[in-house]
């Protein structure tokens, strides 16, 4: 394996791990939260938040643009503040990443969590268990499969994502090409063993975490 190609590949790799440990975080959280408790424009964040998986890479990459970049308020207030500069770095592709991936782990945590008997969270707190507790010791436990499915999905959504990462991270070699965004430039460069390796690699990954996630996805309980 060439050079260009194991930095593509270990820069994929940061990015998606990154990506997609954020990602478990918050669509935990916000996937509990749509599970467990109602209030008024609950379905309306839902469809906001499931956006990214329908819109067009670029799209979504120029709305990032507008947030974080110099002008945005987001990334004015960390350069004034801070001196960081998101864009054109590895850290741009990973909230890149996160955003395009994340309604996959809340889709997959909220339909883990709706498959949660309440009875069995209210037994936990009748005997004296904390909330978190509940959450740690009953929910977490029982709808473990579905959200480590949906985390999976995320990583492979996380190694191929190419519109909203080229837009806001660039493509700098060594830096912020990722192995999707290096598959595009060896083929503008009639780099074809390249471009050949590079999608071997990506395709493997990307079948591997598809097998593991489908075995890992919550099957229904058919009582005769």
């Amino acid at each position: 394996m060439t050079e260009p190609a194991l930095t593509a590949l270990a820069l994929s790799l940061k990015v998606a791990l990154w990506a997609t440990g954020i990602d478990l975080v918050l669509g935990v959280a916000v996937g509990y939260l749509l599970a467990r408790v109602r209030f008024p424009g609950r379905e309306l964040l839902d469809a906001l938040l499931t956006l990214p998986m329908v819109m067009p890479p670029t799209v979504l990459g120029y709305y990032l643009l507008v947030v974080i970049g110099r002008s945005g308020p987001l990334g004015a207030w960390l350069h004034d503040s801070f001196g960081i500069n998101l864009i054109f770095t590895w850290q741009a592709a990973v909230v890149a990443a996160a955003v395009v991936a994340f309604p996959l782990v809340l889709k997959g945590a909220r339909s883990a969590f709706e498959t949660v008997d309440p009875q069995l969270e209210q037994a936990a707190r009748v005997l004296g268990v904390s909330g978190v507790g509940v959450f740690l010791r009953v929910t977490l436990p029982l709808a473990w499969r579905g959200v480590l499915a949906g985390t999976l999905l995320a990583f492979a959504r996380t190694m191929g994502e190419f519109g909203a990462t080229l837009m806001v991270a660039g493509s700098i070699p060594g830096k912020t090409q990722t192995l999707s965004i290096a598959v595009y430039e060896a083929v503008q460069a009639g780099q074809d063993d390249t471009a050949n390796l590079l999608v071997l690699i990506t395709s493997v990954t990307c079948v591997l975490v598809l097998v593991v996630a489908s075995r890992l996805a919550p099957r229904r309980v058919v009582v005769a």
